[in-house]
């Protein structure tokens, strides 16, 4: 169903009306949230009203962020109100906005629920360096105790039973965290909440890989603080903390559309330091499509820069009193100053020192700075990277190219997919080429083998069958804006011989038989505890078992096995009673196996590039 007439809702307003419900009321909850949202009215006063029958109407008075942040601003109609059935279905129907401040998106380079979120890129003015984090406390630690059961149970009941409930019980849980200072573990549990929705409502962009791989990181991060032995990282400020980068030369790389699947679209562009150092100038607002695709020509809200992301993108800026945060986002605040510089082409430095590392080196340091930190739930987005490769040809459904020099086989995938950008047809085009010589800068996609998202192109210095780019473009085309022509490419290898079928190599992750485990562990986030012990019994165990130990995978076999014996054991008193109801060890052991997996499909992945 669609939840865009409605307004983002506070996490623990949500927790706060499912709690007031009776027990009869929490059992009629799932089915009076569907169709909430097509009941769903704007008034001209800026609210949104919901009408159940001819009598009853919930209204939802969203504050100045546009996000209804407390109790006051949903009233219902009804003689029950407020522990009506009525507002706690039109809350459970509206977006879950984020903890701090209602802010949705995702990242750039993803469109999906089960990613952190960037805002426009806004700073406060030269503030003193924030303190150092401590440890995790005592009430730190029993927040996340606190979160860890309460995904144990949503992990355990999967999407099948996971509905409103179950989600309110993980909501408050998540806000109980953000109060004790958690806000990674926070965010985390919003993705988890988020991912359940979208399955539950059978939304076309949902994976369950997604929401697996969500979990993962809930249950990884929870059960880190909970024990005492997470970094200080967890613990850190819920804003993204912007720090004094004096004075800065960066020059533009490429820039690339942000589409989320709650509606905030933009653009995100990328920039390098002298030293090679990556930053990002980001503008994500609601929007959706219609705003990401605008956003790349809009003019650059930092430091009164009169350039557009179009322009920074080839161009640079020399700025005066930056304010950098952790992950490389540059702030506008009010002390920012920034001047237009000349900008840099790809073979020059410092852009040009992205191509010159050698792909196996530059992709080990991709994945390890994507590792997981000790410190909470998750890693840093994939980095970018450069390589010169040529094209062999288009293959189920993305391009084959070689690295130049005798490098390996990669696959190209579009960035973004959505049909109205431009990704997809750039890609096919290119396709049509084979032993085109490219330069490609992209970000790789650490869950399939050997395979490039890329972001930009543009031709190979020297190379006679490369892209003639026109002089505006700075001899680089950002795949989701700039479209590709056919006078953009050389007549020789528009009109080159048929080659024979091309191939993509060998695929080490598809012929490995840990897509078992993931699939066991897919069917429990579908189905809950009780489909992974269904999935233990018979020969289907056996089987696999057999075949991971037979390809040397002994380790994801013993782990499996625990994890549908634990499923299964559900020891009962006399009375039929359990005498066991927590889900802590089933998590605990559906969140090894888990871990275990990434981490062989990771390496699997690191040797696909060799």
């Amino acid at each position: 169903m669609s939840t865009e007439p409605l307004p983002p809702v506070a996490p623990d307003v949500l927790a706060d009306a499912v709690e007031q419900l009776s027990t009869r009321l929490r059992k009629k909850l799932d089915a009076a949230i569907s169709g909430c949202a097509d009941r769903a009215t704007a008034t001209a006063d800026g609210a949104v009203e919901v009408h159940f029958g001819e009598d009853t109407t919930v209204t939802l008075r969203p504050g100045p962020s546009g996000t209804v942040t407390n109790a006051e601003q949903a009233v219902c109609t009804c003689l029950l109100a407020p522990r009506c059935l009525h507002r706690a279905a039109a809350l459970g129907a509206a977006p879950i906005a984020d903890g701090e401040d209602g802010a949705g998106g995702t990242a750039p380079g993803n469109a999906g629920p089960g990613k952190t979120a960037p805002t426009a890129s806004t700073a406060p003015d030269a503030a003193a360096p924030p303190a150092a984090p401590a440890a995790p406390g005592p009430e730190q630690i029993r927040a996340a105790t606190a979160l860890w059961d309460a995904a144990a149970e949503a992990l355990s009941a999967g999407v099948t039973a996971g509905g409103a409930v179950v989600q309110a019980e993980l909501l408050r849980a998540a806000h109980t965290a953000r109060l004790a200072g958690l806000p990674q573990a926070e965010a985390a549990a919003l993705r988890v909440v988020r991912g359940l929705r979208a399955a539950r409502e059978r939304n076309a962009g949902q994976r369950l890989a997604d929401l697996a791989g969500a979990f993962r990181e809930l249950l990884a991060g929870t059960a880190l603080l909970a024990s005492g032995a997470a970094g200080t990282k967890a613990a850190s400020s819920a804003r993204r903390a912007y720090e004094q980068g004096g004075s800065l030369q960066v020059y533009g790389l490429c820039r690339e559309p942000v589409l989320s699947a709650t509606g905030y679209g933009g653009v995100a562009t990328h920039l390098v330091g002298p030293d090679g150092t990556g930053y990002t100038v980001s503008d994500v607002r609601p929007g959706g499509l219609a705003r990401a695709k605008g956003a790349g020509s809009a003019s650059v809200a930092l430091g009164g820069a009169v350039l557009d992301h179009a322009g920074l993108a080839r161009g640079g800026l020399r700025i005066v009193g930056a304010t950098v945060s952790a992950d490389g986002r540059l702030g506008a605040g009010r002390g920012v100053r920034a001047t237009p510089l000349r900008g840099v082409d790809w073979s020059e430095e410092p852009a040009a020192a992205l191509f010159a590392r050698p792909v196996r080196e530059a992709i080990a340091a991709v994945l390890a700075d994507a590792a997981p930190e000790a410190g909470g739930p998750g890693g840093t987005a994939p980095g970018l990277l450069g390589c010169d490769v040529e094209v062999t040809g288009a293959a189920d459904g993305f391009v084959v190219v070689r690295v130049a020099g005798g490098g390996p086989l990669l696959r190209l995938r579009p960035a973004h997919p959505h049909p109205e950008l431009p990704h997809a047809a750039n890609l096919r085009r290119i396709a049509e080429h084979p032993g085109l010589a490219l330069r490609v800068l992209g970000r790789p996609d650490l869950d399939r083998a050997a395979t490039l998202l890329p972001l930009a192109v543009g031709p190979v210095p020297g190379a006679l069958a490369t892209l003639r780019l026109p002089d505006a473009w700075k001899s680089r085309a950002d795949l989701g804006y700039d479209r590709l022509q056919g006078e953009h490419f050389p007549r020789r290898t528009a009109a080159s011989a048929a080659r024979e079928p091309v191939t993509a190599g060998p695929d080490p992750l598809a012929q490995a038989p840990l897509w078992r485990v993931r699939r066991l562990l897919e069917t429990g986030v579908a189905g809950g505890r009780r489909a992974v012990a269904e999935a233990g019994r018979g020969t289907d165990a056996a089987s696999l078992s057999a075949r991971l130990t037979r390809a040397g995978l002994g380790a994801a076999a013993h782990l499996a096995q625990a994890l549908t014996t634990e499923a299964g054991r559900r020891p009962r008193d006399p009375f039929g009673r359990l005498t066991d109801p927590s889900a802590d060890a089933y998590a605990r052991a559906w969140l090894a196996s888990a871990v275990h997996l990434a981490a062989a499909e990771r390496s699997l992945v690191a040797a696909s590039w060799s």
